[in-house]
């Protein structure tokens, strides 16, 4: 956890979950993501899509859950919950995006990838990837400067988690740190 100066406050981040298409707002890569951030003192929610299959109308729900959000706001997403985190990022004023295997450029659906919010973004994604394909994160980093990591992984990342883990918790702390910075000057 990065060190802040005596006699400085930060508030830690909130973190915001979205799931993919098939999973739910607590699956085990969620659970042990949220676990991570916690770890480091963030408060970690996951929102519930799964009555809604629209894309739009996810990007609306977490929207409206985020609009009462105090804290510096880290999203994260993975396959169509990068697409709705991606998408919403700017409208809740996040301060950082970090999404896995990320929805991004599908056939036949590449006018509705999201604009790169200007802030901090990271990408995972899976080499063995069958249903995102990995060209499209690579295509989406290229396009925005985000910072991309290509693991030995399929769309899942199941079996990725510790490093994926790892890339979070980098992720988390430089964002605490620009935080820390942030309010050290007002």
């Amino acid at each position: 956890m990065p060190r802040v100066p005596e006699g400085f406050a930060v508030t830690m981040p909130a973190v915001y979950f979205s799931h993919g298409q098939e999973s739910g707002p607590w699956g085990r890569k969620i659970r042990s993501m949220a676990e991570t951030v916690r770890s480091l003192g963030c408060r970690a929610e996951s929102v519930d899509y799964q009555d809604i299959a629209d894309p739009t109308e996810r990007v609306a729900r977490l929207v409206a859950e985020c609009r009462q959000v105090q804290e510096p706001l880290i999203l994260v997403g993975s396959s169509m919950g990068g697409h709705v985190a991606t998408a919403a990022a700017s409208d809740v004023g996040a301060v950082g995006l970090f999404v896995l295997a990320p929805a991004y450029y599908m056939e036949g659906l590449e006018a509705l990838t999201p604009p790169a919010p200007a802030i901090p973004i990271v990408i995972v994604h899976g080499w063995r990837d069958d249903v995102v394909p990995v060209e499209n994160s690579i295509r989406y980093a290229g396009d925005c400067l985000a910072t991309l990591h290509v693991v030995n992984g399929d769309h899942r990342l199941t079996a990725n988690l510790d490093e994926i883990n790892r890339y979070l918790r980098q992720f988390v702390c430089e964002r605490i740190k620009a935080s820390a910075k942030t309010s050290d000057m007002v």
